[in-house]
């Protein structure tokens, strides 16, 4: 008996999650690219939308002149202000490092900004990949 309640309770939560827009595969997820120019002490920011919920992940894909001084990388909330709601996660790399920012994202409104860590001594350009549902 136990075991058909525990089989309806799943089956009513997977046609919930189904019915409200559920996860996304991973493997079914957008990339957008962001490129920019940091100058030493500054930062810039990428405003993007998520329709479903599901996982993010921001990398460092190109950065020059100088590939190998890690750059900031910090995933918030965007308002209709801007890129300056809570802070969800930080991370710091460079090209080939691998994923800075890894999660679960929900529907809604949200910004990358990647920021000098008060390393740089010249300009440095940059393009991130921000993957999500």
């Amino acid at each position: 008996m136990r075991g058909g309640c525990v089989a309806a309770v799943l089956a009513v939560a997977g046609l919930l999650t189904a019915s409200c827009n559920g996860l996304v595969d991973p493997s079914k997820n957008e990339t957008e690219t962001f490129s920019g120019v940091i100058s030493p002490q500054g930062f810039a920011s990428h405003a993007f939308s998520v329709t479903r919920n599901g996982e993010i992940s921001v990398k460092i894909i190109a950065q020059g002149p100088v590939e190998n001084i890690p750059l900031g990388v910090i995933w918030a909330q965007a308002s209709s202000s801007g890129c300056n709601g809570a802070v969800l996660q930080s991370g710091y790399g460079y090209p080939g490092s691998g994923s800075i920012v890894v999660g679960q994202i929900f529907q809604g409104n949200y910004c990358v900004l990647v920021y000098d860590l008060g390393i740089l001594q010249a300009n440095e350009t940059y393009t991130v990949t921000v993957s999500h549902p």
